[in-house]
């Protein structure tokens, strides 16, 4: 019998964990370039071409003239939304979860459905029914005899503020429903039975259970509100974003909008870490009380009271999804004949090439980032999944502008490689922005199916002689069939919906219904806005009919 030396077999052993750890750098850093991008922004041995000489004192110019007025509106709107989206979003999730009321079980799923709205498209549809020139004031001008605006300006900053909150307090909603769930009914009921009245019970119980999970909702609609380009453009309203667009198109310098976008990326970062720490601190130590009993049945409400639960219930459905569909289909139903149905095909088709392209690579490369964090769970496995997960809290805007700035400088050290014409004038720019934003989409359903696959299995296939690959293609793959399918899904309407990006690294004649959905409303032809529109929102329910039906299925 001859043994093999220990030396050449633990060499053997660290050479694969070497090249494993640089392809996970190497994974990261494309992943994360351009966030790196802008934090190098403000290293002063930048080339002179990329604009270091006059981005001082564009900023400087900025800061005296428009910047305080970006950041008071942001602050404005960022306050104003994240109230709003609290006070609905927990408010529907307390009354649905703690009482039972006509319509409750419809309503637990319906007031998910802002969630496949487009806060761009909202806007759109209420721009287009309660403007000056919209059916309503004309018809109640009409029909009283009035002349002048009859209702506020809807392009405004209330305007924005309530888009805003009708399409995302879905975040808080779902966070908080799913917090309070059974056990707040079952501590409820051991408040009542100690002698405490219903109001006391929902302020000294219900709300301090849900108060993590309204944080982390809140945090998730605040980086939404921030990434946001369309709803601020078409509004008029000059954010933080729209300051960033103005820096790198009106002025022409890339340098400036990069150290722009890294202040807000820096803001971002920070509710990212507070949605964090609020998604820690939503495990609470209670046992559960047996399905269907006595303790876990909503209070059933009598009189009034039952139906202003429906009513409080039924008006986010409405205002977020039911009127703005509405108000969409009004102007493509009656000009049906001149809407550009052809055209409309080849619109389709990019957004479905797109969106289905990079949600294969983004499970492709989810696939391999949860595994190698299942394998090898050592810090730098870890630092490198955290590095590409925050490409999700990045908005598009910020995202452009950290790709361009060093594809820029490539450009100029080494014009023969082409490498500008390979991001700007083809796809490949834009599935690389792409996966950068929506990557950690797909790793985090990726790491919540290997959540569920046992330990042990992977200890028995290696004990088979099987190796890395036989492991992730014969044990690991087809488990993760049911989470690929549901990461890949997400991606790929996250992808459909996405604007700032889209619109300025798409190639000519490759218009996305993002895109066209937002210059046609911007050139005031919202009839023909209304069929890409539609279609976003059609694309869009698809997730939340599938969430929906997993929240009935746990109850």
């Amino acid at each position: 019998m001859h043994f093999v030396p220990s030396e050449p077999l633990s060499a053997l052993r660290r050479t694969p964990f070497v090249f494993r750890t640089l392809a996970l750098i190497l994974c990261a850093g494309f992943l994360a370039l351009p966030v790196l991008a802008l934090l190098a922004s403000w290293l002063p041995w930048l080339p002179a071409d990329q604009g270091g000489a006059q981005a001082g004192a564009i900023l400087r110019a900025m800061a005296a003239t428009v910047l305080p007025g970006y950041l008071w509106t942001t602050l404005w709107l960022s306050l104003l939304v994240a109230l709003g989206a609290a006070c609905v979003g927990a408010g529907t999730a307390l009354v649905v979860s703690l009482f039972d009321f006509p319509g409750r079980r419809s309503l637990e799923w319906l007031l998910l459905l802002p969630l496949a709205m487009p806060a761009y498209v909202t806007a759109y549809a209420y721009t287009d029914f309660l403007q000056f020139s919209g059916p309503l004031q004309q018809g109640l001008r009409s029909s009283l005899g009035l002349q002048g605006r009859l209702l506020p300006e809807v392009r405004s900053l209330g305007g924005a503020v309530w888009v805003f909150i009708f399409s995302l307090y879905p975040y808080v909603y779902l966070l908080a429903r799913t917090a309070l769930g059974e056990r707040t009914a079952h501590l409820m009921e051991a408040a009542r039975l100690l002698g405490a009245p219903l109001p006391r019970r929902i302020w000294a119980v219900a709300l301090p259970l849900a108060r993590p999970a309204v944080a982390a909702g809140v945090a998730l609609v605040l980086m939404e509100t921030l990434a946001d380009f369309g709803v601020a453009s078409y509004f008029g309203i000059q954010t933080f974003s729209t300051g960033i667009y103005k820096a790198w198109l009106a002025m022409d310098n890339r340098l400036a909008a990069a150290q722009l976008a890294s202040m807000l990326l820096v803001l971002v970062l920070a509710l990212l870490h507070i949605e964090q720490r609020a998604q820690k601190r939503m495990r609470f130590a209670c046992g559960d009380a047996p399905a269907g009993s006595l303790q876990t049945r909503p209070l059933a409400l009598r009189g009034a009271r039952r139906w202003a639960a429906w009513g409080a219930c039924t008006l986010p459905v409405v205002l977020g999804f039911v009127a703005p569909v509405a108000f969409m289909l009004r102007p493509l139903l009656a000009g049906g004949a001149d809407l550009p149905w052809e055209r409309f095909g080849a619109w389709a088709w990019h957004s479905l090439r797109l969106s289905g392209i990079t949600a294969a690579l983004a499970v492709a490369m989810a696939f391999v980032l949860a595994f190698a964090v299942r394998r090898q769970p050592d810090a730098v496995t870890r630092g490198v999944v955290q590095l590409v997960s925050v490409g999700y809290a990045v908005p598009g805007a910020v995202i452009v502008v950290g790709l361009l700035l060093p594809v820029g400088w490539l450009q100029a050290v080494a014009p023969q490689w082409g490498l500008g014409t390979l991001v700007t004038a083809t796809a490949f720019g834009l599935v690389w922005a792409y996966l950068v934003r929506f990557c950690a989409v797909a790793l985090q359903t990726m790491q919540s199916g290997y959540a569920r696959i046992a330990l042990s299995l992977d200890d028995s296939a290696r004990m088979l002689g099987s190796g890395s690959p036989g492991l992730m293609a014969r044990v690991h793959w087809p488990l993760l069939k049911r989470s690929s399918a549901a990461a890949a899904l997400l991606v790929f309407v996250d992808v459909m919906k996405e604007l700032p990006a889209t619109m300025v690294l798409r190639p000519f004649n490759s218009d996305t219904l993002a895109v066209v959905t937002y210059q046609l409303a911007r050139d005031e032809r919202l009839g023909e806005a209304a069929l890409p529109a539609l279609a976003l929102v059609a694309v869009g329910l698809v997730p939340v009919i599938l969430l929906s039906r997993a929240l009935r299925g746990r109850q």
